[in-house]
């Protein structure tokens, strides 16, 4: 080849590279792009019903309450209730647990192996993100509060994987808005987490070791450890449902073809006009009556005889104050965050947007800053009053017997351990 050749392809040659440098940068970009496909819940399978899951043991001191099952496999060693309360079915080391261990692994490498994964920084607090799958490659934390946005898709998932430890610091909060759900909110922990004194926490905790939530710390999901324990203290773990969608409002139908214009009859043939009816013959005159004989006049009657008067009544006795109402009875009828005194001791409080059994506790029945222990045994007693079901899904308008702000402290309840 030439000089002169050489140093035509040079040229060409330079921008040959720095096009290859700018497409390596815009396939860098792509990768490192959080997805913006929508994910699918992650399967729990039948460890779905479990409030709390243990692989090794669980521990509780105080009392916690659970609403949901509690399980524990392959270990053996499950305590603490009492004083515990448990709202599900206990199932130590049996068939059932063993399913349910099964299938959490299924659902940890299920979330572990979801992607693309948008990089997180080490601390959540004070961010807001969108549904998506997020990812730390060692330990991740949290303190203050992390908000979570559905943009108004109930359905919207969020997918938190982390290499190592989470930990969450006192008082921190998970805040859903925008219609996110707490049943489709995942945390896979590649190690263990801790849950900080009185924290909010929502969201599947799916530990590879080992879950401990402080004194205080309130749950709205699941704690499931597959070969570690799940330690407890004076907690309140409610099993996250996710609300049914709403039905799709149906589709306005085709328009109708019109339809072809009637053809026009035929005119009628006019009738022949009818003959002259003969006249009537006239009636006979009718024969005047005989006039009626005047009737004998009546007999005035003999006055009455003036009547005894009354015996002044027994004033009546004060009547009983009312019962108030039972479950399942009818009580004053008002609207979303009323509240109505229904006896010295008990108010009506109508359920609104947001409100959950230990929030609705803490601001009408306890006095301000009260202990978590206080919360979760209120928690109990009003469960146990309005014989609810499943207190995690309590509705807007539900109306709510609770005792009133500054009678005496409830005593405390629990409940017998089955299974």
């Amino acid at each position: 080849m030439s000089d002169a050749d050489r140093a035509g392809t040079a040229p060409t040659g330079r921008l040959g590279a720095g096009a290859l440098l700018a497409l390596a940068a815009v396939v860098a970009l792509m990768v490192s792009a959080p997805a913006t496909a929508a994910q699918a819940p992650v399967g729990l399978g039948t460890a779905g019903a479990f409030a709390v899951l243990g692989g090794a043991s669980v521990t509780n001191t105080g009392p916690s309450v659970l609403t949901g099952d509690l399980g524990l496999s392959p270990g053996s060693a499950i305590s603490g209730f009492p004083p515990g309360t448990l709202l599900g079915t206990t199932h130590p080391t049996d068939a059932v647990a063993a399913k349910a261990q099964s299938d959490l692994t299924v659902a940890y490498d299920d979330a572990a192996g979801r992607g693309p994964a948008a990089s997180v920084s080490a601390n959540l607090g004070g961010q807001t993100l969108t549904s998506g799958v997020y990812r730390s490659a060692s330990s991740l934390g949290l303190t203050g509060a992390l908000t979570l946005d559905a943009q108004g898709d109930p359905s919207a998932v969020f997918v938190f994987q982390v290499g190592s430890t989470l930990t969450t610091a006192s008082a921190s909060r998970v805040t859903l808005i925008g219609g996110a759900q707490a049943c489709n909110v995942f945390w896979q922990i590649g190690s263990s987490a801790t849950l900080g004194t009185n924290s909010v926490f929502r969201g599947n905790v799916l530990a590879l070791t080992s879950i401990t939530a402080t004194t205080g710390a309130t749950v709205q999901g699941r704690l499931l450890a597959r070969n570690g324990s799940v330690t407890l203290d004076t907690n309140t773990v409610t099993r996250a449902q996710c609300a049914p969608a709403p039905t799709p409002a149906p589709s306005a139908g085709t328009p109708a073809t019109p339809g072809t214009p009637a053809t026009p009859g035929t005119p009628a043939t006019p009738g022949t006009p009818a003959t002259p009816g003969t006249p009537a013959t006239p009636g006979t005159p009718a024969t005047p009556g005989t006039s009626a004989t005047p009737g004998t006049p009546a007999t005035p009657g003999t006055p009455a005889t003036p009547g005894t008067p009354a015996t002044p009544g027994t004033p009546a006795t004060p009547g009983t104050p009312a019962v108030p109402a039972a479950p399942g009875q009818r009580l004053p009828a008002t609207g979303p965050g009323s509240l109505v005194a229904i006896s010295p001791r008990e108010v009506a409080y109508v359920v609104r947007p947001g409100d959950t059994l230990s929030s609705i506790v803490r601001r009408l029945v306890l006095a301000p800053g009260a202990p978590a222990r206080s919360v979760a045994r209120t928690v109990t007693l009003v469960v146990r009053r309005n014989a609810l079901a499943n207190p995690n899904l309590i509705r807007i308008g539900l109306r709510l017997v609770l005792p009133r702000r500054g009678s005496a402290p409830p005593p405390t309840v629990t409940f017998p351990v089955t299974g």
